[in-house]
């Protein structure tokens, strides 16, 4: 009788919508001390979502959910929520209906036990028609609970769900969050919600703006809210814009008054950066313009962007131009302030930074990046892979084979110089306070040395992509320095024994691969990964780092980097599955041309469409599993053993086609060498039907056996079309 009780349950919803229930607002707050700016556009999603799924799962109505916060708040507000959850109707199934009744139609124990245990009369049973028979089943009516007690009860398991990058706990309740919780509060319509969550216990109160000062109240003193529906407004008069939608066209129609006045404008590259930053991390806020000496404009322009930015989150002001402006635009806390004041506050800080970056800058031109180079034996790379320095003199070797692979000798020198240069700059004092500059600095003063013009650019350029949509490196040393460092940095690390496992990836490399990947296809280099990689590792190992052996096979690195391959054609060029895996595994294990694949991979993707690829691809793939079965290699053709004028007619379309695609094959027309496969379809199949593959002469037998590998062989040098997915028949096959 037991089982009987797990038998799954069948639910629905009835929504009290339609009786006289009334529904109110909802508001929960959570107070904290100052979240990271970073942190809360995901947190107001995801506490959005959740939210959602709570009332869901909770049989809750409502009309609308929104979520709203500052860095020292979070708030979910939803409106419309009714008083009372849905009521329940379970349907629940229990014993057969012959089990359950007796030849004299009498119930019996077990009819008797399942009726108990749902608390209903045997008599109220009925007979349900299922799949298997006629089972007993019952019907229960779960009335809903009050929307205030739901609530009291789920709330708190949905901030237990909030997650952030990095968490804290602080206090005996061992709850983690973004930062410590202050204060929480809960209301329902005009009523508070008691609930308890990190050791606090929600009310009515809370916290305005720390600087707002209300007539009769002192500053920071708690605010009462007396109901849900209230919340925005009430914030706003105790200072705080809850809304980011709202801070944001504040903050943009401030720059813009700004901008207008000072005759130009933010510089766009940050800008949409920066003003998320600025939303988030003020609760009401007063966008005010400073200015910084002239002198300061001597300095090189990212010197002058990063520091305003990095450290104090100003935006830059450009002229008509397109040159900086000696100004810059701050979004202040404090729209209550003395802006005279604040302004100057702010133009003291930055011109301390500025006053630090031009000591910088002129004390790191004292020496030259060449001369800079033997202290990169003091930079550690990694523990196992030894020093910056020798990073580089791996780079700049690299780079410089590459440049010859692709015929380019005489790129040679400024490839190799530029990948010696490459990292020098990680030694100056600027690149020390701001890292950002990294590379930015060593186009700088390579510029300054007397560098050749693509030698700079090279070193300027050669941490593009830094994220994968990020602009690509211009000239070709800049791309090929670029490459080198990234395959250096997989190699090294494979070798290492650190290959990326599951979804971890904390050295970058699948974004090094993925960088790799586009700088070779969106520049259409013709570089052999395989080859690459096996020069690295020579190279690695030429430095006296026995570390080969850790790496059970180069190819796991080629594999690695073909995976971001993939990767590049599913998210930019909508590729499927199957027409990567059909190229890439005809692809010969001694060669790997990025580019090349992607070319056979469109073509494929392309033909596919065609009105004659399916059926053909019937065919083939009926001669392809014949050869494979057979495990037949020879491709040798005896015209004297054709029996039927089918076998004549494919053998003639065979001839024709195997050299129409190989002149396509070699200027890598792979779209024309597709087409010229498609004149197989009516020969194959005329074929097929027409003759016995395995006929009872064993010369007629292997004759037609090679006739089929020849024709799967040319196939093959295209794509393995066994990979792509039909419809219809073939897909019944398996």
């Amino acid at each position: 009788m037991a089982s009987q009780n797990k038998t799954p349950t069948k639910t629905k919803n009835i929504s009290s919508r339609k009786s006289k229930v009334t529904s109110l607002p909802l508001l929960l707050e959570i107070g904290t001390e100052e979240i990271p700016t970073k942190f809360l556009p995901q947190a107001l999603q995801d506490l959005a979502d959740l939210g959602t799924q709570l009332f869901r799962e909770c049989r809750l109505n409502y009309d609308q959910i929104r979520t709203v916060g500052t860095s020292r708040r979070l708030a979910l507000l939803v409106e419309g929520v009714q008083s009372r959850q849905s009521s329940l109707t379970q349907e629940v199934v229990g014993p057969p209906k012959a089990a359950g009744f007796d030849a004299s139609g009498a119930p019996t124990k077990a009819a008797q036990g399942f009726a108990k245990s749902q608390g209903v009369l045997v008599e109220q049973l009925t007979i349900k028609e299922t799949p298997k028979g006629l089972y007993l089943a019952v019907e229960r009516r779960e009335k809903g609970e009050s929307a205030k007690k739901v609530l009291m009860a789920s709330l708190p398991g949905l901030l237990a769900k909030l997650n952030f990058p990095k968490a804290m706990r602080w206090n005996a309740s061992q709850i983690k969050f973004a930062r410590p919780i202050r204060w929480l509060v809960a209301l329902l319509g005009v009523h508070t919600i008691k609930m308890e969550f990190a050791g606090l216990t929600s009310d009515e109160m809370t916290q305005g703006h720390r600087f707002c000062q209300i007539k009769g109240k002192k500053k920071g003193q708690p605010v009462r809210l007396t109901n849900a529906a209230s919340y925005v407004a009430t914030m706003k008069k105790h200072g705080v814009l809850v809304d980011p939608n709202e801070r944001w066209v504040i903050i943009e129609q401030q720059m813009q008054d700004l901008t207008k006045s000072a005759k130009g404008k933010v510089d766009p590259v940050h800008r949409a950066e920066l003003i998320e930053e600025a939303v988030y991390g003020v609760e009401y806020p007063h966008a005010i313009i400073g200015k910084f000496s002239n002198e300061f404009l001597a300095l090189p322009k990212p010197v002058l962007i990063s520091s305003m930015k990095e450290h104090q989150g100003f935006l830059s002001v450009l002229g008509k131009d397109g040159e900086l402006l000696p100004k810059f635009i701050a979004v202040t806390n404090t729209p209550w302030g003395n802006t005279k004041l604040m302004t100057k506050g702010n133009e003291r800080v930055l011109a301390a930074r500025l006053k630090d970056a031009q000591h910088f800058f002129q004390e790191d031109k004292k020496q030259t990046l060449h001369d800079r180079v033997p202290a990169l034996d003091g930079v550690i790379f990694h523990h196992k892979l030894g020093t910056m320095r020798q990073k580089v003199e791996r780079v700049q070797d690299l780079a410089e084979w590459m440049a010859g692979q692709l015929g380019r000798d005489d790129l040679k020198s400024a490839c190799q110089r530029a990948g010696l240069l490459s990292k020098a700059d990680l030694t100056t004092g600027m690149v020390g306070e701001f890292p950002n500059l990294q590379g930015v600095m060593g186009e700088e003063y390579a510029r300054h040395d007397g560098e050749p013009e693509e030698i700079c650019k090279a070193i300027g350029e050669h941490y593009l992509p830094r994220f994968p949509d990020d602009q690509l490196p211009v000239s070709l040393p800049g791309n090929l320095v670029a490459c080198a460092d990234r395959c250096d940095s997989i190699v090294s690390f494979f070798a290492a024994g650190m290959a990326p496992s599951g979804s971890e990836d904390p050295l970058g490399l699948r974004r090094a691969a993925y960088g790799v990947v586009r700088i070779i296809t969106e520049n259409s280099l013709e570089l052999n990964i395989v080859a690459s990689v096996k020069k690295a590792l020579d190279i690695l190992d030429g430095q006296g780092r026995s570390v080969r052996g850790k790496t059970q096979n180069p190819l796991d690195v080629v594999a690695f980097i073909l995976d971001r391959l993939r990767f590049y054609g599913r998210n930019t060029m909508g590729l499927p599955e199957d027409v990567m895996e059909a190229v890439t595994r005809v692809r010969p294990e001694h060669t790997a041309d990025v580019g090349d694949l992607l070319l056979r991979m469109r073509a494929l993707q392309g033909i596919l469409s065609h009105q004659d690829f399916e059926t053909l691809m019937l065919g083939f793939k009926r001669a392809h599993r014949i050869v494979e079965k057979e495990a037949w290699r020879q491709t040798a053709v005896i015209p004297e053993h054709f029996q039927h004028e089918s076998e004549k007619r494919l053998s003639r379309v065979l001839t024709k086609a195997q050299q129409e695609v190989t002149d396509c094959v070699t200027v890598k027309d792979y779209a024309g060498a597709l087409q010229n496969l498609l004149p197989f379809k009516a020969p194959i199949d005329d074929f097929f039907a027409a003759v016995l593959v395995n006929d009872s002469d064993p010369h007629i037998r292997e004759n037609r056996l090679s006739l089929l590998t020849a024709i799967d062989h040319l196939f093959l040098t295209i794509a393995d079309f066994s990979c792509i997915q039909s419809v219809g028949v073939d897909v019944a096959r398996g």
